[in-house]
């Protein structure tokens, strides 16, 4: 499938269905646009939540699936069938019509427990070709080790550099307690350092099983040509996930969750846009599941641009603004958009930054104002000059803020613009 072939909308969501198999074992086919993948086994503790997305985060099952695999979750209570549960798992997948060949499977083991229960059984699964673990310190991990290549997540207090080998891997978590750091709908539950292994974890496994692989900048350029030159809500929601969110930093607007954000997109951004927005494109690099852009946002504030600067009528003003958006791509739809931008500059820009500002504090060394005076300092804030100095490293001089200063003026001038 070419994301970059516009020509047609997006298609819709796929209809996620969940297999039982037995007790404790269920099947999950991929969720991506692209529908088949590599096979995936997850050994997890017993829960009924396989199908749940709480608050944008969603099932181990439901992860992997929307990644595009098709994945087996094998619950801790079934592993006490040993090997005929490891073994039914991958006859499951090879069965699958939606499971590309099998010859490679991958495993993931949210618990090391269940992991040292079916490190006798994995002769019985040759297919299996890696596997990730999550642990917490003090488990010995080079001990159980199987003879396949196997990424460790620690939990706990470490001293200990990441060890990185072909057969071996491993990254450390000082600052968490417990292995369900990586466990949706736990207490324990960490969502930025699950983030972190998650992307850890793509980068070791899909070498080993074949992918899935995805073209991540044609799938963020698509969702961009739906945002800002097609400006259809419908076609832009179509390229991501079931709950995905966009977090504009510096104002602190957005979405969370598909009602929330198609309202924000509705209300709040497409149609909110200049007709001359322009994305100016700096940098791009793209990793496993992220695509990080630099780029200066321009357009004419001739209209309300309430994502950007709330309450702010329109000025008139042409804006350039350096900006960065960090792109997580889940298999082959957007999951989320971390937006940042120099919120300064753009009131500079626009005439509503002043160049001074009081500064209600003693100077070093305990000097006040004198009576009827005030101290102002010169805002470390500047205009058009940060777009250019992000488009050309030499279009301005650096440093020149070092010389900017406290000056004092009497309490009733007005600060200059």
């Amino acid at each position: 499938m070419l994301y970059a072939d516009i020509t047609q909308p997006p298609a819709g969501l796929p209809q996620t269905q969940l297999t039982e198999l037995q007790s404790g074992v269920s099947l999950l086919a991929p969720l991506s646009r692209r529908g088949h993948g590599p096979g995936m086994i997850l050994l997890t503790a017993d829960s009924t939540d396989q199908l749940s997305i709480k608050e944008g985060v969603p099932s181990a099952s439901i992860k992997w699936a929307e990644e595009g695999f098709a994945v087996v979750e094998i619950q801790a209570s079934a592993l006490a069938a040993g090997a005929a549960v490891l073994k039914a798992a991958f006859s499951a997948l090879k069965e699958h019509e939606k499971c590309d060949s099998t010859d490679k499977i991958g495993l993931v083991a949210y618990d090391a427990e269940l992991w040292s229960q079916v490190i006798p059984s994995l002769h019985s699964v040759p297919e299996i070709s890696g596997a990730i673990v999550y642990a917490n310190q003090g488990f010995d991990a080079k001990q159980s080790q199987a003879s396949i290549p196997v990424l460790i997540h620690l939990a706990g207090n470490s001293s200990g550099l990441p060890t990185r080998s072909p057969e071996f891997t491993q990254y450390f978590y000082p600052a968490l307690s417990s292995y369900k750091f990586a466990t949706p709908f736990t207490t324990e539950f960490n969502y930025a350092a699950e983030a972190v292994s998650h992307t850890r974890n793509l980068t070791f496994i899909k070498p080993l099983v074949g992918g899935p692989y995805f073209d991540l900048e044609a799938i963020w350029d698509e969702h961009t040509h739906y945002e800002f030159n097609d400006r259809s809500v419908g076609h832009t929601m179509a390229t991501m996930v079931q709950e995905p969110y966009v977090n504009h930093i510096p104002s602190m607007t957005g979405g969370i969750g598909r009602e929330r954000l198609t309202s924000f997109y509705a209300n709040h951004f497409i149609f909110q846009n200049a007709d001359d927005t322009e994305l100016e494109l700096i940098s791009r690099t793209i990793g496993i599941d992220r695509v990080v852009d630099e780029f200066i946002y321009k357009f004419t504030h001739d209209k309300e641009c309430d994502w950007l600067i709330p309450g702010i009528p329109p000025t008139g003003k042409y804006v350039e603004i350096p900006t960065t958006a960090v792109v997580n791509v889940r298999g082959d739809r957007l999951y989320h958009e971390h937006i940042a931008w120099d919120q300064g500059s753009v009131l500079r820009q626009i005439g509503l930054l002043p160049e001074f500002l009081p500064f209600p504090y003693p100077l070093p060394g305990g000097k006040t104002p004198g009576p009827g005076k005030q101290f102002e300092y010169q805002v470390p804030v500047a205009g058009v000059e940060t777009a250019n100095k992000m488009r050309v490293k030499s279009s301005v001089e650096s440093n020149e803020m070092f010389d900017f200063t406290v000056r004092e003026t009497d309490l009733k001038r007005e600060s200059r613009l």
